[in-house]
């Protein structure tokens, strides 16, 4: 029994009566889902030395080589700009990304260095190895498919949302 089994008939009798059980398990177990995703993103960085905005902003660089701008990495990351120079300085100092020379002299455009290239594909295989762990057992064509439906109606009801939460 999950955590949401053992407490959803105590939740349904606090909620108005129009609350569908099923829905409401559906919401709180997705929620929670998310929620240990997010330890094991928090799990994988730690152990390369990394937080996992770090390792987002990585992500990024390395999706978008050779170089990305500050502003570019801004806003795929919906951060501010102070906040990216300071992450952008940290991962600098760390061996793990480099300013490379633009042709307006304007922007400070950077690249993964090789440390940066590698600390993201270690941390990325160690996430990949511990979801690969998690979900032994499930039958994943099904859960696709049925998450698939759920989100195309999300998507067609609030538009689309962020990739970035997509470490590695």
């Amino acid at each position: 029994m999950d955590s949401v089994t053992a407490e959803l008939s105590g939740w349904i009798a606090q909620m108005p009566g129009d609350v569908d059980p099923g829905v409401e398990g559906a919401r709180q177990r997705i929620g929670r889902l998310s929620r240990q995703f997010a330890r094991v993103l928090d799990r994988a960085a730690a152990e390369h030395g990394m937080t996992v905005g770090d390792w987002e902003a990585l992500s990024v660089l390395r999706r978008t080589s050779p170089v990305c701008t500050p502003k570019q990495l801004a806003a795929a990351l919906n951060l501010t700009s102070g906040t990216v120079s300071v992450r952008l300085d940290r991962l600098m100092r760390a061996g793990l990304v480099e300013q490379v020379a633009a042709a307006d002299g304007r922007s400070r455009p950077v690249r993964l260095t090789r440390k940066g290239h590698a600390r993201w594909r270690a941390a990325t295989a160690a996430r990949t190895r511990y979801e690969r762990e998690l979900f032994d057992g499930v039958d994943l064509a099904a859960l696709n498919s049925l998450l698939a439906q759920l989100l195309a109606r999300f998507e067609t009801e609030f538009g689309l949302v962020s990739g970035h939460d997509q470490v590695g």
